[in-house]
This record gives C-alpha cells, structure tokens and sequence, in this order.
C-alpha cells in the first residue's frame, strides 16, 4: 500500500519529528523513504546565500539518509531549487509517491499570514495521503 514515502525536510524539529513517523510507517510496509530538501529560491537566487540554503539541505538530505539507512529503510535523497510546495508536488508525481508525511512548524498570527504553510499548500493539492506533524510552537 504505501512502497514509498516522501518525507520532506528543511533540517527543522518538525522535519525530525515527521521523520520519525516516516520511519515507523515505512519500515511497516518495508517502504523505500525518499527525502527532499527544496533550496527555497523565493530566499535567494543567488551569491552566498543561496550556498548556504544548499549546504543546509546537504547536510539534512545526509541526516535523514543515516537515521533511515539505520533504521532498515532503502533511503533516497534528493535536493532541488524552487517554490517549496511545488516542488513536493512534482516529486510526488514524478516518483509516484504513495504518501507524505511532513512536519509543520506551528506559525500562528502574522507569521503565518506572511509566510503561509508549505504543509498546508500539499495537503491542499496532494493526490496522495499527505501526514502533518507538529512542530514546536515558534514565538
């Protein structure tokens, strides 16, 4: 039922947190985890910062495939460049993803107005399950 799980990740305690869920559903099914750090060009285009949101990514696509590997799990990584929750989607459809499970950071208020929600945009749009898990509260 569910052969492959995308879980993505920004290196956040809600990426962890959902990581841990990936893991157990995953290793249920002996799924194949893939995992996706999308370098948000919306931030920066280019210069060092945008070498900074890649090295980020590197090192959270290289956590994510040591605690899945140790876990059992096939792991598959991958880092791309563009609007967060467009790229979930096209990884869904492209790698016929069966289900998502992804954190959230838990913006409240104006936060929330201004940065909108990653999760809340693939779970609007997703043709597959998408699983939210919660963050820590940001102040």
């Amino acid at each position: 039922m569910y052969n492959d799980i995308l879980v993505p990740t920004d290196g956040s305690q809600g990426a962890k947190a959902a990581l841990e869920h990936g893991i157990e559903i995953g290793s249920q099914w002996d799924a194949t985890l893939h995992t996706l750090f999308v370098v948000d060009t919306r931030v920066a285009r280019s210069g060092p910062l945008l070498e900074t949101l890649r090295e980020e990514g590197r090192q959270a696509v290289r956590d994510v495939e040591v605690t899945g590997t140790q876990a059992g799990l096939t792991v598959v990584t991958e880092i791309v460049e563009g609007n967060p929750h467009e790229e979930i989607l096209e990884y869904v459809s492209e790698h016929d993803i069966d289900m998502v499970v992804m954190g959230t950071h838990g913006r409240t208020g104006i936060d929330r107005v201004v940065m909108g929600s990653v999760a809340e945009r693939v779970v609007r749009r997703s043709p597959v399950p998408v699983l939210t898990v919660r963050g820590e509260e940001q102040n």
